[in-house]
């Protein structure tokens, strides 16, 4: 992290202002090599300076340049920021210009990477600025901002202290063998103290199920028969012609997807082909799709025909489904009842016809109570939101249950040790207190350009 790095931080295109990130210990003398005006490397921290961009006796620009000192910086470095009047082609000549002068064209997501490594914030919080930049609901805006905050952090850090006084007394314990009573004492404590430490992770790993649903929404699939109305259904969820709806069958022969926000969480929905036997070979690959993304999917709405007998086909899916969260939908309730409702063999039932606007809000409400929506607390987004982290969280819990075990079996307190010391790193992999260079360049690269 020697080389000054540098990127455009804004959308490129035309606009107002662009933004042109310097951070490096090189950054206010680049930058003053080009700038002209106030002595870039004399101005106080923070401030704005007024001038111009200059490429020898030519002007490029008329800037506000932004100086901040290290370590009061995102990066901890020094940071300067160029805001050049928006255009493509100002903007890539001021780039080009800095690139020139000793800068480094910055990979994807460097900046918050530097943020990282020099202390500034840790994993929670680095990932917690990508779902803040990528956030589409307020929810998922509150969400990340708890993150970047650091009150996610927090419950892993508690989590850790309270890990290193059982450590301690553990130390102790082998430490000053010699007082047979600091066994039986440390033993009991760390049972006590173990079961806290499980009762934590379990809760936060049940609220952690709510943060998936506000970060990546619910991916719903909508499978049936051809000519069940999937593709009205999709139009009517999403108030827009977003799918093709005609009377012939395998009109839709590909996926078609769409968002939708219930109570600030998102719904994925995906339209499928027509589920049935049929030997065109472009119609088959989108059942043969249809039929995967079954296991793939968080909700299912499966479509009958309630002017329809339930078919074999309609049986094999709703037997596929009979684990998984489903509603089954009967569609066309203007047309006369031919289906035997006692049949379906689902809890969840709701009777629709989209030609007269009739079962939406009930559809609506009952994925609302099928996900608990109205129980996610809408002052507490403390969760955690990644799949990396949750997945820590549940290999900690395993290794945790392994001490206990371990204890009850009365193993030797150095080897309760080793396991409990496991746990420790397994929290420390979640807010990056330890971490492989393959992991934090993976999750970086992710990141947009020029943050």
């Amino acid at each position: 992290m020697e080389d000054t790095i540098v990127a455009i931080s804004t959308a490129l295109g035309v606009g107002a202002i662009s933004i042109i990130r310097v951070s490096g210990n090189d950054a206010i003398p680049i930058v003053q090599k080009i700038f002209k005006g106030t002595d870039l490397t004399k101005v106080d921290s923070h401030t704005i300076n007024y001038g111009h961009i200059v490429n020898h006796d030519e002007i490029i620009d008329e800037v506000l340049v932004s100086v901040m000192r290290a370590p009061k910086t995102f990066t901890k470095e020094d940071v300067v920021e160029v805001n050049v009047h928006g255009g493509i082609a100002t903007t890539n000549k001021v780039l080009e210009l800095l690139l020139n002068n000793g800068c480094r064209l910055a990979e994807p997501g460097e900046f918050t990477k530097r943020a990282f490594l020099n202390g500034r914030i840790d994993l929670i919080e680095a990932e917690g600025v990508m779902d803040l930049i990528n956030a589409k609901t307020d929810k998922s805006r509150h969400l990340a901002i708890n993150q970047v905050s650091g009150n996610v952090s927090n419950l892993i850090k508690d989590l850790r202290e309270h890990l290193v006084q059982i450590l301690a007394n553990i130390e102790v314990n082998i430490d000053y063998p010699e007082y047979e009573d600091i066994e039986v004492m440390t033993i009991d404590m760390i049972k006590d103290k173990l079961g806290l430490i499980r009762d934590k992770i379990n809760e936060i790993l049940n609220k952690s199920e709510n943060g998936k649903i506000i970060k990546d929404g619910i991916k719903t699939i909508i499978i049936g028969r051809p000519n069940v109305g999937k593709s009205s259904i999709l139009n009517s969820l999403l108030e827009e012609d977003k799918a093709i709806v005609t009377d012939v069958a395998g009109t839709t022969r590909d996926i078609v997807e769409g968002q939708l926000s219930i109570d600030g969480i998102l719904l994925n929905i995906i339209d499928t082909a027509g589920i049935r036997k049929t030997d065109d070979l472009v119609e088959s690959i989108g059942v043969s799709k249809s039929l995967s993304l079954i296991d793939e999917a968080d909700l299912v709405l499966f479509v009958l025909n309630n002017n329809e007998e339930i078919s074999e086909d309609d049986r094999e899916i709703l037997e596929k489904i009979k684990n998984k969260n489903s509603i089954v939908i009967v569609n066309k309730t203007d047309l006369k009842s031919k289906i035997k409702l006692e049949d379906i063999h689902n809890d969840n039932i709701v009777m629709m016809s989209v030609l007269n606007n009739q079962g939406l809000d009930e559809l609506k409400e009952l994925i609302k109570k099928l996900f608990n929506l109205e129980l996610i607390d809408q002052d507490d987004y403390t969760y955690l939101s990644s799949a990396r982290s949750i997945s820590l969280l549940h290999q900690a819990l395993e290794s945790l249950n392994s001490v206990e075990t371990g204890i009850n079996n009365n193993m030797p307190i150095d080897m309760i040790e080793i396991d409990l010391k496991d746990v420790w790193n397994l929290l420390g992999e979640i807010i990056g207190a330890n971490y492989s260079e393959e992991l934090i360049d993976q999750l970086f690269s992710q990141f947009c350009l020029g943050k």
